[in-house]
């Protein structure tokens, strides 16, 4: 892409705070993009072909959303953390295994879409964000749904399209957790925690696609209990 079309997207980015740049081949996080750093609220660089975020990352302290879906990201460096008003970050389909340590400092954040990525497991990080809405980490390589997880503030978990065959009976005290997606992953029925069904906020579960027939489900001591709590829902979203 030409230099005067890149200048032209950053003209406009700087009257609207919008920097949409999708589908270009791009290799690199453009470094122009650093004039403006205190201008930008979304930056959208999906489907090219970047394989590093830069440092400079963490210089956009209004950023509200940045979408780098379908790049091919390896890592995210430490500086992406220092984003505390990013509220929106989706990362689908690219290549990360992990989540940088201080992952927990993106205090604003409420919308994470990892799906598509190379994750072994629920990053334990996401326990200290405390105005998470929806977490989706579908379409991972993730085994075991560990301990930590009783502390995930999320109101939805999308687990769907993993190896899960072991999920944390901690995963009932969710304080807010609503919709719980486990949709073709190796569950075996006895594996998942009862307390889900009879002693939980969850509302919705979706279990379709794993070693056990739905119905055997609704022979489990608590199916009913799980039944007011969806039907309750269903009536208040009606």
């Amino acid at each position: 892409m030409g230099n005067s079309a890149l200048k032209a997207h950053l003209e406009t980015a700087q009257k609207t705070g919008v920097f949409q740049l999708t589908g270009k081949g791009l290799t690199e996080f453009p470094e122009d993009l650093q004039k403006l750093t205190s201008n930008l609220r979304t930056i959208d660089l999906s489907n090219n072909k970047i394989d590093l975020l830069p440092p400079l990352i963490g210089k956009f302290s209004f950023l509200k959303s940045l979408v780098l879906n379908n790049n091919k990201l390896t890592a995210l460096p430490e500086d992406l953390c220092k984003l505390k008003k990013l509220e929106t970050l989706h990362l689908n389909g690219n290549h990360l295994r992990q989540l940088p340590a201080a992952f927990g400092q993106l205090a604003a954040l409420k919308t994470l879409s990892l799906s598509g990525n190379q994750l072994r497991t629920v990053p334990t990080q996401l326990c200290g964000l405390r105005h998470l809405d929806v977490v989706d980490l579908s379409r991972n390589q993730i085994q075991n749904v560990p301990d930590t997880v009783g502390e995930l503030q999320a109101i939805e978990l999308n687990l769907n399209q993993n190896q899960i065959s072991q999920i944390s009976v901690q995963i009932s005290h969710c304080p807010r957790l609503k919709v719980l997606r486990l949709e073709e992953n190796c569950l075996e029925l006895s594996m998942l925690p009862q307390s889900i069904l009879s002693d939980s906020q969850i509302s919705l579960l979706a279990v379709e696609g794993n070693l056990f027939e739905i119905k055997k489900l609704r022979e489990l001591e608590g199916y009913d209990k799980y039944m007011e709590r969806f039907t309750a829902t269903k009536k208040k979203f009606a």
